[in-house]
């Protein structure tokens, strides 16, 4: 799909009439992305490098244009939205001003490329602003994302105190998977900020760009940082919750090996005896109505004590 949005008078508008132009190509079929490679000339790897969720940021130069690929954050499933994933997305900046831009998937939040995201407020005069907006935006929807999954792990938190069931743990495992691949990609991002660091004068950055792109750096290094912990955390989370279960787990099996000793015993002596042999023994003695209640005390009693004995054995 084809969203044609272009810059006028410093902000971007979704008419195709201002300058630079910037064409969006979200989920680019085949024969758009035959248009872009014999067309705009596109390297061929360099666009399905765009396209592949497994590539890793970048920048590379052409003869036309400039290529940048970043990692950002997917939109979270209405089904499971404890699945946090990462999207490869890519920018073509042409020496003549127009910009392409290529998503794997739909736009996250919404939002097109270089649009406002609360960090700054200036116009977009040169791509080389639009560049650096669009990396802004992108670390501003990692920090929304990682709210999120602090979120997330507060309500597993509660409801692992509330069941300890599979389907919990699942949730906590699936969202540490998450933090793995926003760690990744959030260092991938930050090697890019020092290629773009290195390449500053390639790119045609302005003293001023250069001022913003060392503050997204500092941005990205914090959120990664931030990734890093709330990872840590989760690991920590499901390592003492696995070790509750199995402790848990742990006391059941020694109540139940106390409870069937303690009926095995008395169960041992009455098979050996056998009803017959104790009605010989004890009715010379004693009416059946006492020695059988009699008998049934002194094996319950027996219960308890050999019960009571295993437990001792278990906690010393």
């Amino acid at each position: 799909m084809l969203v044609q949005i272009s810059v006028v008078e410093g902000k971007i508008a979704r008419t195709p009439d201002g300058f630079p132009k910037i064409n969006i190509y979200i989920q680019p079929d085949e024969a758009e992305c035959r248009h872009l490679i014999e067309d705009y000339k596109i390297d061929a790897h360099t666009l399905h490098s765009a396209l592949d969720s497994d590539e890793q940021p970048r920048i590379e130069f052409d003869d036309d244009y400039t290529a940048v690929i970043m990692k950002c954050p997917k939109q979270i499933s209405g089904d499971n939205d404890f699945s946090f994933r990462v999207n490869t997305f890519g920018g073509f900046f042409f020496h003549s001003g127009n910009i392409v831009a290529v998503y794997e998937e739909k736009i996250p939040g919404r939002r097109l490329p270089g649009s406002r995201d609360g960090m700054r407020s200036e116009k977009l005069t040169t791509t080389q602003d639009i560049i650096l907006r669009w990396l802004s935006q992108t670390i501003r929807a990692f920090e929304i994302q990682l709210r999120l999954i602090g979120i997330r792990r507060e309500q597993l938190k509660e409801e692992m105190n509330r069941s300890p069931n599979n389907r919990n743990l699942m949730n906590m495992f699936t969202l540490r998977e998450g933090l793995v691949y926003y760690v990744d990609a959030l260092r991938g991002n930050g090697h890019l900020i020092e290629r773009m660091h290195a390449a500053a004068g390639r790119i045609g950055f302005s003293p001023e760009n250069m001022e913003l792109l060392e503050d997204l750096a500092i941005e990205n290094q914090q959120f990664l940082e931030q990734a890093q912990i709330s990872s840590q955390v989760l690991t920590d989370l499901m390592d003492a919750r696995s070790s509750i279960i199995n402790n848990n787990l742990s006391i059941i099996m020694k109540n139940m090996n106390s409870l069937m000793i303690a009926i095995a015993v008395p169960s041992f002596f009455t098979g050996l005896c056998g009803m017959s042999e104790f009605t010989t023994f004890v009715s010379p003695y004693l009416k059946w109505y006492i020695s059988y209640p009699l008998f049934l005390g002194i094996m319950s009693l027996a219960s308890v004590l050999i019960y009571n004995l295993v437990q001792h054995f278990y906690k010393t």
